[in-house]
């Protein structure tokens, strides 16, 4: 089996780009990553390529050779589809091709483009990754579904509102050097607090934005890298996928994430590491209670104890375990398809030393990618290692 080297990384900056189209966003970050990688475009076998809502607000199905021909390759190109996490799941799909020898070099990408539609228009799209029969048509939008799991965790565990809202703070603190966020923009625990409500107990400042962007990276065979003489010294160690119950209602618990649960279980044993063994990590923060569910899904807290680890500055850049060094997706931004894909350009470029953030993990040798899809229905996670 071969082992999967990460040879460039590219990202568009996240923002409001509605003027521009998806194709357009995804060649920019995909000349990025081609030039980081010093890989010639003629040898990229194949696109995996994240993308979620594109038949919704660009009309445009069929993805998968437009944006083979974006990129300026003519390969097998083949979209990849599971909500928030299609771009994890294109990237797994990419790691698979070259461990099992059927790709040398494969480009894995993501884009999405939604303020070119109005909220209303975006929030239907989105609600589309939720149960149409038992949720959607009720009304239940994903701010009220992440606000029933907020509920459910306060109630059981204790906790306040001041302990999400040092998540929120936490991320945007992060987020203020790196050119690449939306939001470069410093808040407080008053200001969230004080913040319009979106569905109790979530307000604005809990919430992620709706973003527009496109994220690539090159992978490459150590095969491959070796023979050509590429400088690829990040490794992609661990990967891992799982799935829970679309709907909430037919889950066991509001309070665990078992597909965040079982991806890290064999992304871990993929790796042959245990969660001790991990520095740093760009977790799935659509939410501030997301960020939470995500640290005991992925066995770095028990369960309800993660909730005070940013109010406690366990998760800062300072701490001892920095959590969402990018600004997560609250303040560096969620463009859906490209979102699994921009994690693990941001912690190569963290593990590599050159992140605007380096120097807060510069001895930094492990690092883990968490994406998920709707209410966490669908789960991926991918360990980095330092190979060189």
């Amino acid at each position: 089996m071969q082992s999967v080297r990460i040879a460039g990384v590219g990202s568009t900056a996240f923002g409001v780009y509605p003027g521009r189209t998806g194709r357009d966003l995804f060649a920019e970050a995909v000349r990025v990553a081609i030039a980081d990688s010093g890989v010639p475009r003629t040898d990229i076998d194949r696109l995996c390529y994240g993308n979620f809502v594109g038949t919704v607000a660009e009309r445009q199905g069929h993805q998968g050779p437009l944006m083979a021909e974006a990129a300026g390759m003519n390969g097998p190109a083949t979209r990849y589809e599971s909500a928030c996490a299609s771009g994890g799941v294109a990237l797994r799909g990419g790691v698979e091709a070259v461990r099992a020898g059927t790709a040398d070099v494969v480009l894995v990408g993501g884009m999405e483009r939604m303020n070119n539609l109005s909220t209303d228009q975006v929030t239907a799209g989105l609600a589309m990754a939720a149960d149409d029969l038992y949720e959607r048509r009720a009304g239940v939008t994903f701010p009220g579904a992440y606000a029933l799991m907020a509920r459910a965790y306060l109630d059981e565990f204790g906790g306040s509102r001041e302990d999400l809202a040092a998540v929120a703070v936490k991320n945007h603190d992060h987020a203020l050097d790196n050119d690449y966020a939306q939001f470069q923009q410093e808040i407080t625990v008053t200001d969230v607090i004080d913040a319009p409500t979106v569905a109790d107990p979530l307000g604005l400042y809990d919430a992620c934005p709706l973003t527009d962007g496109a994220s690539a990276v090159v992978l490459v065979s150590e095969r491959y890298a070796e023979r050509h003489n590429v400088n690829a010294p990040i490794a992609i160690a661990g990967s891992g996928q799982g799935t829970d119950t679309l709907a909430l209602q037919d889950r066991s618990s509001f309070v665990r994430t078992p597909a965040t649960e079982r991806a890290a279980s064999d992304a871990y044993a993929d790796a042959d590491i245990t969660p001790d063994a991990v520095d740093l990590l760009e977790v799935h923060d659509c939410f501030t209670i997301a960020e939470v569910l995500a640290l005991e899904g992925l066995g770095l807290y028990d369960t309800g104890t993660a909730l005070t680890a940013a109010a406690e500055g366990e998760t800062t850049a300072d701490g001892e375990l920095p959590v969402n060094l990018s600004g997560g997706l609250k303040a560096k931004g969620h463009p859906v398809g490209a979102t699994g894909v921009s994690q693990v350009v941001e912690l190569s470029k963290l593990l590599r030393g050159d992140h605007v953030n380096s120097d807060a993990v510069d001895d930094a040798s492990v690092a883990v990618a968490h994406n998920a899809g709707g209410t966490v229905a669908s789960a991926v996670v991918h360990v980095l290692e330092v190979t060189q």
